[in-house]
């Protein structure tokens, strides 16, 4: 079942009475798409989410419920913690979990997730494809959300990942510019290993700009599409082999530099 379920209550009425009324789902339901995620209300003009069925709703208060039972069905893989400094901490997101939820819920959403195990605020600083793997930051307040998004929307972060690709590609530091949207785009892509048995080559991805699926539209460009891309080449069951294996940049917060996951091979 996938519906969307609004109202704007006239009198005083919790918000999981009010959904209730509106769209016969069973009370138990609705609080835990609430706790998904999956509601949504205005606060001082902002429209934003609402966890507690038991929120006291006043009259003129407009609430939304976008139900989708097989998203709320979904149980995510847990992110694995890499290191927190305090206003900002580092994991490494498995396949398949998305960046930052959606106006379905946002329970399998790595943002989400690293704030209810660390138990603090926390903002999204870049993304990553929910397909691929590997390493993301997230900020703790918002200065630092600021100061990171600025620096991961510039070029000065040093972002390396590592894909299976079909065929046999064969390079060292081959560079690719081909725009995408009408927008400058650069990938510098370097051959790890090869598997002529298995048709398939390894390789290392160090881009200069963050354009949308960049890497894969790159390597599906040239002919190598990676493995497990249902969008640029074809699925498989392991999903998509794309990682972001290390990242590096100048830190705003503490004026030092900083390191995080596999050092990228000499090319």
């Amino acid at each position: 079942m996938r519906a969307t379920f609004e109202t704007t209550v006239d009198s005083p009425t919790t918000a999981v009475d009010a959904l209730a009324d509106i769209s016969g789902l069973s009370k138990q339901k609705i609080k835990d798409a609430m706790a998904k995620g999956a509601c949504w209300w205005q606060v001082k003009g902002k429209t934003v989410r609402l966890r507690k069925a038991k929120r006291l709703l006043k009259p003129g208060t407009h609430i939304q419920l976008f139900y989708d039972d097989q998203v709320l069905a979904r149980h995510p893989e847990q992110p694995r913690l890499v290191e927190n400094t305090g206003r900002y901490s580092v994991w490494h997101k498995p396949h398949g979990l998305l960046s930052q939820g959606s106006q379905w819920g946002d329970h399998c959403s790595l943002l989400r997730l690293v704030e209810t195990i660390l138990a603090t605020p926390s903002f999204l600083v870049h993304r990553l494809d929910a397909d691929a793997a590997g390493l993301m930051l997230i900020a703790h307040d918002g200065k630092a959300a600021a100061a990171l998004s600025q620096l991961f929307s510039g070029r000065t972060v040093t972002k390396v990942y590592q894909a299976s690709v079909e065929g046999e590609l064969i390079c060292q530091d081959r560079l690719i510019e081909t725009p995408l949207d009408g927008k400058t785009a650069v990938s510098r892509v370097s051959t790890l290993k090869t598997d002529p048995d298995g048709g398939t080559s390894r390789v290392q991805v160090i881009i200069e700009t963050g354009r949308k699926h960049q890497i894969r539209r790159h390597l599906a460009g040239i002919g190598h599409p990676i493995v497990g891309d249902r969008l640029y080449g074809e699925s498989h069951p392991d999903g998509l082999r794309l990682e972001a294996v290390y990242l590096a940049f100048h830190c705003p917060l503490t004026n030092r530099q900083q390191a995080f996951g596999e050092e990228p091979a000499a090319t």
